[in-house]
């Protein structure tokens, strides 16, 4: 099968287009092997929403759940058993693109427990037991991006695990995340590990600070309204000068020379909220080389049909996105305040959604076993 034209020069761009969902409907009925084939998807992300709206809205999972409760297995085992089993079976259809793109692509991330967001041994922990389950070398386990998961990450990473840092707002936690990358190189070098088989994301989320910005924007009115809409791409903007600068350093190189891999943006929450806005927006001025954009199915689909890639980031884009923030700052809106919020809420959104699943599943059991 031809791959579509308009996905095909984002990813000739240098662009990876990562599939935002997963679901054992979307495996058995070869829809993403389709879409491997049709509009350049070379991996899946997944989150605690996305896996609760999978196993909360089809019967796919009935007779596992079935299987399992009258196995005497409860809920957390459960879902453990189901996330972990579809993650490796998509590891599994990634398998020749992990090998054709040196580990760069190919690649199926899983998240800790959101509980565990604010402890850090615990997320240390469990990444590495998700890491064993899953049992393929091409899955990346997602760590958020809280004070708390700064230490992990270095720690996981220093294990040889590879990483996908999710949550992350603003350019300042971006920075930690990518020295948190660069100690754990430096621990798995200290250590003798193969640093060529190290890999990592970093998920820099767009939409929500528009929708949190433009809010803030309308309430102070006037001359700040014309910001809106400008704030989420600027941001990501912004924070791709921080990784040129980062990966072009004296630091870096001295890693890269030991094999070290670029800890690569990843462009998170691209689906556009705002119905007045592009549904490309960003997707169209995001591209850069080498990044990741992961879409939900609705992006992917508008993207295919009328991407229109602007100009490739820069180290001048990074300032011009960093003067727009400053714009935004000086029309009255707290920065800080705003991606402080964005990361609590986007935490407590993850606890909530596996709270959902946590009862639903929990249902199911009861069921089963009635």
């Amino acid at each position: 099968m031809a791959q579509n034209p308009q996905t095909q020069a984002l990813s000739d761009a240098g662009v990876s287009i990562w599939l935002d969902d997963l679901s054992r409907g979307r495996l058995s009925s070869g829809n993403l092997q389709e879409l491997v084939d049709t509009k350049n998807i070379v991996g899946v992300t997944t989150n605690p929403s996305i896996f609760q709206a999978a196993i909360s809205g089809a019967e796919d999972y009935d007779a596992d759940i079935a299987a399992l409760a009258k196995d005497g297995k409860d809920v957390e085992a459960v879902i453990e058993k189901l996330t972990t089993d579809d993650v490796r079976s998509a590891a599994d259809l990634f398998s020749g693109v992990y090998a054709s793109s040196k580990g760069f692509d190919g690649r199926v991330s899983i998240e800790v427990d959101p509980r565990l967001a604010h402890e850090t041994e615990k997320t240390i922990e469990q990444a590495k037991r998700l890491f064993e389950i899953v049992g393929r070398e091409n899955v990346m386990i997602k760590i958020p991006a809280t004070l708390e998961g700064l230490p992990a990450i270095t720690a996981v990473i220093a294990e040889g695990i590879s990483v996908n840092v999710t949550l992350i707002f603003s350019g300042d936690r971006y920075q930690q995340v990518i020295d948190a990358y660069l100690a754990g190189l430096e621990k798995a070098a200290e250590a003798g590990k193969d640093l060529s088989t190290i890999h990592s994301v970093a998920s820099f989320f767009v939409s929500r600070v528009d929708t949190e910005i433009d809010a803030r924007l309308e309430k102070i009115g006037g001359d700040a309204a014309a910001l809106k809409g400008k704030a989420g791409v600027a941001n990501a903007q912004a924070a791709f000068g921080i990784y040129l600068a980062a990966f072009g350093s004296e630091r870096f190189a001295a890693l890269e020379a030991k094999g070290a891999n670029v800890q690569r943006a990843l462009w998170a929450s691209t689906g556009v909220k705002n119905p007045e806005y592009s549904d490309t927006m960003y997707v169209d001025q995001l591209v850069a080389s080498p990044v990741v954009n992961t879409m939900p199915e609705k992006t992917l689909d508008a993207a295919a049909d009328h991407s229109a890639p602007a100009p490739a980031l820069d180290a001048a884009a990074a300032q011009a996105g960093q003067a727009v923030l400053d714009q935004v700052a000086a029309a009255g809106v707290d920065l800080a305040d705003v991606f402080a919020v964005l990361e609590s809420e986007g935490v407590e959104k993850f606890e909530q959604a596996w709270g959902q699943l946590l009862e639903t599943v929990s249902a199911s059991i009861d069921a089963a076993r009635a």
